[in-house]
């Protein structure tokens, strides 16, 4: 009798997982890094009439990743031409500073770096009183178990699968394990946490961090150098 209660618990867990799985619809944040910046406003009508849930932003400072990406006339040039949500990630020091700034953008998400933020759950509380989501990244080298403290108070992690600073890099492999740790670890407290990965996805990659557990990907390179753009978003929306 005993025996027969936990083949029928392991087997509801199950399909429980399977429900959960299948619910999961991806969802595609093109990386604006990636763009044209000579072309860039017809770049923006493509993904602006395309399956592409968000637009990422990443905004380098030189100082907390070697490579300066762009500031906010770029930004409020951008933001007036994307009809999708702007997800921004913040690769910079000190993002607590500029948190008004990125509200008054229409910024979605604000996205901030673990490393950067020794008090992280303060940072996490501002963003959200100025009526933003919040999320945090992790680098990675950085383990997820960094976050089980403020997975309670975030809408999303972005564990970034290669080295932030530059477009274009190889996919660490290793992210694939952290993937299914954070989704386990998300999954058994029962949060809505979102997971974001960021770093040399393409339909591949994307497809292994789907199937460990990714809910958001970002793609750089697969999508804007792609001969076709909107059936690349297609294509990665449908893995």
């Amino acid at each position: 009798m005993v025996k027969g209660l936990v083949v029928t618990k392991k087997m509801t867990n199950f399909a429980r997982s399977k429900n959960k799985i299948m619910k999961r619809q991806v969802k595609i944040a093109p990386s604006l890094l990636s763009a044209n910046f000579g072309h860039l406003e017809q770049d923006l009508e493509v993904i602006n009439n395309s399956e592409a849930d968000w637009l990422h932003v990443d905004v380098m400072d030189g100082v907390f990743v070697p490579n300066i990406s762009f500031g906010f006339p770029v930004l409020k040039h951008v933001a007036r031409i994307s009809k999708k949500p702007l997800d921004v990630h913040l690769m910079i020091v000190q993002p607590e500073k500029f948190i008004r700034e990125f509200k008054e953008l229409g910024t979605m998400m604000m996205n901030v770096h673990y490393e950067t933020c020794p008090h992280l759950h303060r940072v996490i509380q501002q963003i959200k009183e100025a009526g933003m989501k919040a999320g945090v990244t992790l680098n990675p080298a950085t383990p997820v178990s960094a976050v089980v403290d403020v997975l309670e108070d975030v809408d999303m992690v972005l564990l970034m699968s290669v080295n932030p600073g530059f477009g274009g890099q190889k996919f660490i492999s290793h992210t694939l394990d952290k993937v299914r740790d954070l989704r386990e670890r998300i999954d058994r407290c029962g949060s809505n946490v979102l997971l974001e990965v960021d770093g040399g996805v393409n339909l591949e990659t994307g497809a292994q961090l789907v199937e460990a557990g990714a809910d958001v990907l970002v793609a750089g390179n697969a999508v804007f150098k792609a001969p076709d753009m909107a059936e690349m978003i297609h294509l990665l929306k449908n893995l």
